[in-house]
C-alpha cells in the first residue's frame, strides 16, 4: 500500500516563503519513467504545480516559475516544494502526488495514481 504524506503547510504572509515535504513510504517513483508532482486546489479543481521524473527533469506551471523549486531526495524518498516570494494567489490546499507516465512528467492530475491528504498553505 503506497502512502505519500505532506507536511510544511501553514500561514505565511505575501512575500515570505514555505518548503512543502511529502515522504513516499516506497522507493518506487525514483524508477525509470516515475513522476512525482505537487498539485494545488484553491477552489474545485486541482491544477498541477510543478512535477519532476526519475531523471530530475522538472516541469512547471507558468503562474509559479521563477518562484517555486520542486526537488527531491531518493535516499529519504522525500519530494520538495520551496515556495519563494509567495502570494496570495498562492493560497489553496496543496497535493503531493505519484505514478508512472513514462515520458516527459506533465501537470494533469489524471497522469498520477498515487495522492497524499494535502497540506494547507495559507498567503495573506
Amino acid at each position: 500500500h503506497v502512502q505519500l504524506v505532506e507536511s510544511g503547510g501553514g500561514s505565511v504572509q505575501a512575500g515570505e516563503s514555505l518548503r512543502l515535504s511529502c515522504n513516499a513510504s516506497t522507493s518506487s517513483f525514483t524508477g525509470s519513467g516515475y513522476c512525482m508532482g505537487w498539485f494545488h486546489q484553491p477552489e474545485d479543481i486541482r491544477a498541477g504545480v510543478a512535477a519532476i521524473g526519475s531523471d530530475s527533469t522538472t516541469t512547471y506551471a507558468d503562474s509559479v516559475k521563477g518562484r517555486f523549486t520542486i526537488s527531491q531526495d531518493n535516499a529519504k524518498n522525500t519530494l520538495y516544494l520551496q515556495m519563494d516570494r509567495l502570494k496570495a494567489e498562492d493560497t489553496a490546499m496543496y497535493y503531493c502526488a505519484g505514478g508512472y507516465i513514462g515520458s516527459r512528467c506533465d501537470l494533469a492530475a489524471t497522469s498520477y495514481n498515487y495522492w497524499g491528504q494535502g497540506t494547507q498553505v495559507t498567503v495573506s
